[in-house]
């Protein structure tokens, strides 16, 4: 069987406790494994929901997207102390799931960590469950109740021993027959 090497882990980025509680997750498992640890950030956020207009996706000023990595960039910079090993992105597309499929093929990391805000929240405008769920990579949802809880869709079940999770921290996410027939628009 083939397993999934990691070399990058990916942090969808989110300034709040639940957020921070992510970003521990994956830093200390980028410490651990040695992997770079790559921080995107969405001007839009994909908690919202929202309907995209039709055509091309609008051009973000420039000057907004070099406030916003600064402000990313400070926000996580304390936080890292020595470590090095970091990426920064600040994504413009809207289409949360098109933009991080595009970075998963560009191998910008192995392993997705989401901030879990709240139950019954959505993520890319699908219930945040269904989107780990059908993501290809391992995907981990850390949170919502406390920090040591984390929920992983099938892949990241395959590459669990790798996370150093202790038992009884994690379980696999579920979704419905329902939701198992839907299809997720990128």
């Amino acid at each position: 069987m083939t397993t999934v090497g990691i070399n990058d882990i990916g942090l969808c980025a989110h300034f709040s406790e639940k957020g921070d509680w992510a970003f521990d997750f994956a830093f200390q498992l980028a410490r651990e494994s040695k992997c770079q640890l790559n921080i995107f950030y969405f001007l839009r956020s994909p908690y919202e929901k929202y309907s995209e207009p039709p055509g091309p996706p609008r051009k973000i000023d420039d000057k907004i997207l070099v406030q916003t990595d600064r402000r990313v960039r400070e926000y996580y910079d304390k936080c890292l102390g020595e470590f090095v090993d970091v990426g920064f992105k600040v994504c413009e597309e809207s289409r949360h799931a098109k933009e991080l499929r595009t970075c998963l093929m560009h191998r910008e990391y192995q392993l997705l960590v989401i901030p879990y805000l709240e139950r019954e929240i959505t993520f890319g405008n699908v219930p945040i469950e269904e989107f780990a769920y059908r993501f290809q990579a391992p995907v981990v949802l850390v949170g919502p109740d406390k920090p040591a809880q984390y929920y992983l869709n099938p892949p990241a079940v395959l590459i669990v021993d790798r996370m150093n999770l202790s038992p009884g921290s994690w379980q696999e996410i579920q979704v419905d027959a329902e939701e198992k027939s839907a299809t997720v628009k990128a």
